[in-house]
């Protein structure tokens, strides 16, 4: 922007994202190679691709501060701060997914800056619920961040969002219990993930003014959307097997959707290997691997979020492949409960 002068700079974060990668993924390809065996542990201890996440943080304070700066002043249009803030807010949110990578360690450095990645969005929380109830709930209808077969993205955004809340507030209350802790601890993980956006948001507008707010909620919203999409799409329709105790079977690569894609793996820490993370959740992301057990998607994750947006385009392209996952037989995926008579209706199964 500074040096054309073109205000369609401000809004680069959406081109970036929405369109230059899904264009790029499809002139690239996909990697189609993994990591050897012999590998692994020399890949794993790289200390390389740990400070890839970990400068992703100064980044976004950064990106944060002089966006802060801008928003203040009266040299931008409303349009234009609107663009910065979408643009910060497409940051924000590949900020939660540094943090996602970086909560999922077992070192306590790693685990602050996790909570420090999820300051700019406001989604601390996600730091609980991601590694103890997503993981363990993944792929069923318990979980509120598996997409469900037949239910739009616009219906599961709030089930989601609300979901995800309601679940990390139970498992950080548990936890703090079993340690006889208060909820009001300084050991409460949840508590100290908020209280870092209060200071920085505090901070900021301590420093600019109260007027930058609306642009700090606006680009936190944008990232927390950007998140839960993806959530959509990692997942949508499947649903683990039962053993014949009735409890679900451990997570297998089957159970999340897989994409190879070569330039939107490097843009998000290799995410799209997804069903290899859910299999194996405590791999770095270098080394993470692309199974052909594990059901694929049609494009990248950046193409499947502008699918996802067009509900009826969505289940053109991924209902049918939901149902050939489970060589044709609906009663296996995870159907929507308010659409689960129709659709079964519809493939020749009825209920009792």
């Amino acid at each position: 922007m500074l040096h054309t002068g073109l205000t369609i700079f401000w809004w680069i974060g959406p081109i970036i994202v929405l369109g230059v990668i899904p264009l790029l993924d499809q002139l690239v390809g996909e990697d189609g190679s993994n990591p050897r065996d012999e590998d692994y542990e020399l890949l794993s201890n790289d200390r390389y691709y740990r400070w890839c996440t970990y400068l992703f943080l100064p980044i976004q304070l950064l990106g944060l501060i002089l966006a802060g700066y801008l928003w203040s002043g009266d040299e931008l249009s409303v349009a234009d701060k609107l663009g910065l803030a979408s643009t910060l807010g497409l940051v924000s949110g590949i900020g939660i997914n540094a943090a996602h990578e970086l909560g999922h360690r077992v070192e306590s450095l790693e685990r602050w800056l996790a909570k420090i990645a999820l300051a700019q969005s406001g989604y601390g929380h996600f730091f609980v619920e991601h590694n103890r109830g997503h993981h363990m709930r993944v792929a069923t209808p318990e979980d509120p961040a598996s997409g469900r077969l037949g239910e739009s993205l616009w219906e599961f955004l709030p089930r989601s969002v609300s979901g995800g809340f309601r679940s990390a507030i139970r498992l950080e209350r548990a936890r703090l219990a079993r340690r006889e802790l208060r909820w009001w601890s300084v050991h409460n993980h949840i508590l100290q993930a908020w209280s870092m956006t209060v200071v920085l948001f505090a901070a900021l507008m301590a420093a600019f003014g109260v007027e930058i707010l609306p642009y700090l909620l606006l680009q936190a919203v944008i990232g927390v959307m950007l998140l839960e999409t993806v959530n959509y799409v990692e997942h949508y329709g499947l649903l683990r097997e039962r053993r014949p105790s009735g409890r679900y079977r451990r997570c297998s690569p089957r159970d999340s959707w897989n994409s190879d894609r070569l330039v939107t793996n490097i843009f998000l820490f290799h995410l799209q290997r997804h069903s290899d993370h859910h299999a194996n959740p405590g791999r770095r992301y270098q080394t993470l691997r692309s199974s052909q057990q594990a059901p694929q998607l049609p494009a990248g994750y950046a193409t499947m979020l502008l699918l996802a947006a067009v509900p009826p385009l969505w289940r053109r392209v991924m209902d049918p492949r939901v149902l050939a996952h489970y060589g044709g037989d609906i009663t296996l995926a995870n159907i929507a409960p308010r659409r689960r008579v129709r659709m079964l209706a519809r493939h020749g199964v009825t209920t009792a």
